[in-house]
């Protein structure tokens, strides 16, 4: 037990730590900032969700003490519990008896859709229910960065702030979704490691959103054009779920890709021009796919085709 407890000390130590990197004010400590949650979901993964809950609770209460309650609670609300909840849904699993003994873990498809929640709530944490209040905040910090990085006279500098502060938001979004899926995966890697995951890894280019998540998006998006708190919420929440069929548009790209002896090069392709200054085109491509394949199936309808089980005898 104590052995546990210096673990989940640790992991809550490291991940206080990366979120308060950023006040050294090197630009990788956004990176690590970002990616705080990795030593709690690790442990959580490895040792059990006291593990984690009891890591997070320290490195909560070491900020909250260090660098007051504002920063407690975000700390909370941003790392502590996001990384103790997919944690646990990482590890969940239920008994199966047909058509053979095992355990059915919780399908990565679902996982992603609970990344893509927690992005949203995040966002909206941070975003604050004020949205005038907010929005007032943001265009003051935007025309003093674009003031100071820009010429006057070359850029009209209130019209850009203004496009910034409609795109923030969903931006925001979907960096958080994209982070949180990698600091997941980035976890599982480092516990497969370490010869401590307690569940077969399953292949991610056969992750698949639940079905009702297009017909859930499709109403999202129905609310995003009204003005005010309901508007931005859900273009926040629009932007994580178009994220997450990004993502398994990923998905479907490498399991289409499957048969082509230039299968790396496509890839490569797809990757560098996301990390590009045109990655939006890439990324709606990637977009349209998960998209088409939660419609029309076209993994199963194009994709290598299995050969055929073997009879029992």
């Amino acid at each position: 037990m104590i052995g546990l407890f210096l673990i989940a000390l640790a992991a809550g130590a490291a991940s206080a730590l990366m979120f308060a990197s950023p006040m050294s004010g090197a630009a990788m400590s956004i990176l690590l900032a970002l990616f705080a949650p990795v030593p709690l979901i690790v442990v959580g993964i490895s040792w059990g969700r006291l593990c984690a809950a009891i890591g997070g609770v320290a490195a909560m209460a070491a900020v909250l003490a260090i660098f007051g309650a504002d920063r407690g609670v975000a700390f909370a609300v941003t790392i502590a519990l996001p990384a103790w909840w997919l944690g646990h849904l990482v590890l969940l699993g239920r008994p199966m008896t047909e058509p053979q003994d095992g355990v059915e873990w919780y399908p990565p498809g679902s996982i992603l859709l609970w990344i893509a929640a927690i992005a949203t709530l995040i966002v909206a944490f941070a975003f604050g229910t004020d949205v005038s209040a907010t929005n007032d905040d943001l265009r003051r910090l935007l025309s003093r960065v674009f003031t100071s990085a820009v010429p006057p006279d070359t850029v009209d500098i209130p019209r850009l702030v203004e496009f910034f502060l409609i795109v923030a938001p969903p931006l925001a979004a979907m960096i958080m979704t994209t982070i949180l899926a990698l600091s997941v995966v980035i976890a599982a890697k480092i516990t497969a490691i370490s010869g401590r995951l307690m569940r077969p890894w399953p292949r991610l280019r056969d992750t698949k959103l639940p079905p009702m998540t297009l017909a859930a998006l499709c109403a999202i998006i129905a609310f995003c054009f009204p003005g005010g708190v309901v508007g931005l919420l859900a273009r926040i929440a629009a932007a994580a779920l178009l994220t997450a069929y990004a993502l398994t548009g990923l998905a479907v790209l490498h399991t289409l890709t499957l048969p082509l002896r230039t299968r790396p090069l496509w890839l490569g392709l797809a990757y560098a021009l996301m990390l590009t200054f045109i990655w939006p085109l890439p990324m709606l491509a990637m977009i349209a796919l998960g998209i088409a394949d939660a419609a029309f199936d076209l993994r199963h309808r194009f994709g290598p085709r299995q050969p055929p089980p073997l009879p029992v005898p």
